[in-house]
């Protein structure tokens, strides 16, 4: 099973690519994971990248694609996996669509998450992350059992920079811009599922459930 998750900030996508990786026993890949870790490991890939992603633009096609590529050579990705970020613009999923014909792994679904801005600014403001583990938490919904502490790790719970409202915004005003055009793009080739991704974790995950369940696969 290959999935993608298309949907705008905040939409909840790392949150149900992790569970829909851990109830199918797929390859979650998180662009967002990968680019973090590549400006923490100050690699070339990483140090181009990190311009872009201060300013809440969306990083340029060709880092992008270079690190899906790396990743999908790896032999945990050869036959099933859960896409989370990725592709984000129409140039993107064509490369996308290249990158799996040449290795034989078609698309089966892409799950289209459609959100509020309202929503998706609430959620990414309030949203703190550990600087020593990575763990997300959320000021309301997700909180530490220490105020800005990390229960994992007891690191210190920091806000990303691209977690400002401001640049929220901006990240949003750049979605629209240039991944709406995914929507028609999956919707033609006869991919595309939609759940509206303001419902809560929980909900989300069920009304996701049942579009696998159209396609006979039951998730526990």
């Amino acid at each position: 099973m290959r999935i993608v998750l298309l949907g705008p900030p905040g939409a909840g996508k790392g949150t149900q690519a992790k569970v829909l990786s851990e109830r199918l026993k797929v390859r979650h890949i998180s662009t967002g994971d990968m680019l973090r870790e590549a400006v923490k490991d100050q690699t070339e890939l990483g140090i181009r990248a990190l311009t872009y992603m201060k300013a809440g633009e969306l990083v340029p096609d060709d880092i992008i694609i270079a690190l899906i590529d790396d990743t999908l050579r790896d032999t945990d990705c050869s036959q099933s996996f859960v896409l989370d970020g990725f592709p984000r613009t129409e140039r993107q999923a064509q490369a996308l669509d290249k990158l799996l014909t040449v290795r034989k792994m078609p698309l089966d679904m892409v799950l289209y998450l459609n959100t509020s801005p309202e929503v998706s600014v609430t959620r990414l403001s309030g949203r703190r992350v550990c600087a020593n583990c990575g763990i997300n938490y959320h000021i309301t919904n997700m909180q530490p059992k220490i105020d800005g502490i990390c229960d994992s790790c007891q690191g210190s719970l920091i806000q990303r920079p691209d977690d400002k409202k401001e640049t929220i915004l901006n990240r949003l005003d750049v979605y629209i811009q240039q991944t709406t055009p995914l929507i028609d793009y999956y919707q033609r080739r006869g991919l595309l599922k939609e759940c509206s991704g303001d419902l809560d974790v929980e909900a989300l995950f069920e009304a996701l459930k049942s579009l696998f369940e159209e396609k006979g696969l039951l998730i526990a």
